[in-house]
C-alpha cells in the first residue's frame, strides 16, 4: 500500500478545515502547530519534510489538545530537545503516551506502520523503548474499549475508508 502525505492532507482538510478551521500543511525542519491569526484565518498542523509518519503524530498532538489549547502556539506544551537526562525523558514520555496511542490507532486505520518515539537520540541514556512500547499500547487498549474521541474516530473512519483498511480491533495492536 503507497502512502503519499497529499493524501493525508486532503483526506484531513476535507474532514476538518470547515468544521474546525484547522488544515494540515506540508512543511521543512520542525513540525508546528500555528493557531489562526491576523495573517492567517485557520489553524495550521505543519509536519515536516513530508513524512506521513510526521503528520499522523502532528494530528495526534492536535486530537489531544482542548479548545483552549487549539489557540496556542504548539498547543502552548514544553518541548524538551534531544539529548534529555532521565527525569526529563521519563516526564516526555508521560505527556507522549496518549499523543502516540492516538497516532498507532490512526496509523492502523490507515494501513501505515507505527513505531513509537522516544524522541532522544542523543540523550545520557538510551529510553527503555519496549517500556514505553507497552505503556503506549496499554493506552490504546483503554480507547479502544472506551470508545475514540470525537475527531480520532472521524479521522479514523475516513482513512479506513479510503485506505480499504478492516475496522479497529484490539487484535490490530500488537506490541514488536
Amino acid at each position: 500500500m503507497v502512502h503519499q502525505y497529499q493524501d493525508l492532507i486532503n483526506i484531513f482538510n476535507r474532514t476538518f478545515a470547515e468544521r474546525y478551521q484547522t488544515r494540515l500543511v506540508l512543511g521543512d525542519d520542525e513540525p508546528i502547530y500555528l493557531p489562526a491569526d491576523d495573517s492567517m484565518p485557520y489553524h495550521r498542523i505543519i509536519f515536516a519534510h513530508g513524512f506521513y509518519a510526521s503528520a499522523l503524530h502532528e494530528i495526534a498532538h492536535w486530537c489531544v489538545a482542548g479548545p483552549e489549547r487549539r489557540l496556542l502556539e504548539d498547543f502552548g506544551y514544553w518541548y524538551e530537545p534531544d539529548g534529555r537526562t532521565r527525569e526529563v525523558q521519563a516526564a516526555f514520555e508521560q505527556v507522549e503516551i496518549r499523543p502516540q496511542a492516538y497516532e498507532w490507532i490512526l496509523s492502523v486505520s490507515a494501513g501505515f506502520p507505527f513505531s513509537v518515539s522516544c524522541d532522544n537520540l542523543n540523550g545520557e541514556f538510551e529510553p527503555d523503548r519496549l517500556q514505553f512500547m507497552h505503556k503506549v499500547h496499554h493506552e490504546v487498549m483503554q480507547i479502544i474499549e472506551q470508545g475514540l474521541p470525537e475527531r480520532v474516530a472521524l479521522l479514523a473512519d475516513e482513512l479506513r475508508t479510503f485506505y480499504q483498511t478492516e475496522p479497529l480491533s484490539p487484535a490490530l495492536f500488537v506490541v514488536k
